[in-house]
């Protein structure tokens, strides 16, 4: 017998539902706020990140150019310069060709490892299933 200010299990389901869809709700509420203050606090942080790529890199400029001047105290300006100048070019490339081997081996990107473990799941489901039928 159903009870005042309900109607019965009918009523129960319903208010049932429309609290879990409200709960979802709140929940997909929340998690775009929680999105939203983690992209906050991600963009400032790459701003931070790129101010400071910006001043090393002048800092790297001024490094350089105070080792082209110490050098020059010993050899021509022309010479010291140069003498950077080369060095850099040789960390440069050995920097591009570590890169480049690097790039080789994430190349294709396809998850070969994760693609041959499916493989190797399913036909053990198909090997279990047909075990349980055949049986």
């Amino acid at each position: 017998m159903p009870t005042q200010g309900t109607n019965g299990i009918g009523g129960a389901t319903k208010h049932l539902a429309d609290h879990a869809l409200a709960i979802a709700k709140l929940e997909l509420k929340l998690a775009a706020l929680e999105l939203k203050k983690k992209a906050a606090a991600l963009g400032v942080g790459v701003g931070l990140l790129v101010g400071a790529a910006v001043l090393a890199l002048f800092a790297l400029g001024f490094l350089l150019a105070a080792a082209a001047a110490g050098l020059a105290t010993t050899v021509s300006t022309w010479l010291a310069l140069l003498i950077v100048g080369v060095v850099l070019v040789l960390i440069t490339a050995v920097l591009a060709l570590m890169g480049r081997s690097s790039l080789q081996r994430g190349v294709p990107p396809v998850p070969e490892q994760a693609i041959t473990e499916a493989k190797v799941t399913r036909e053990a489901v198909k090997a279990d299933g047909s075990r349980r039928t055949g049986s």
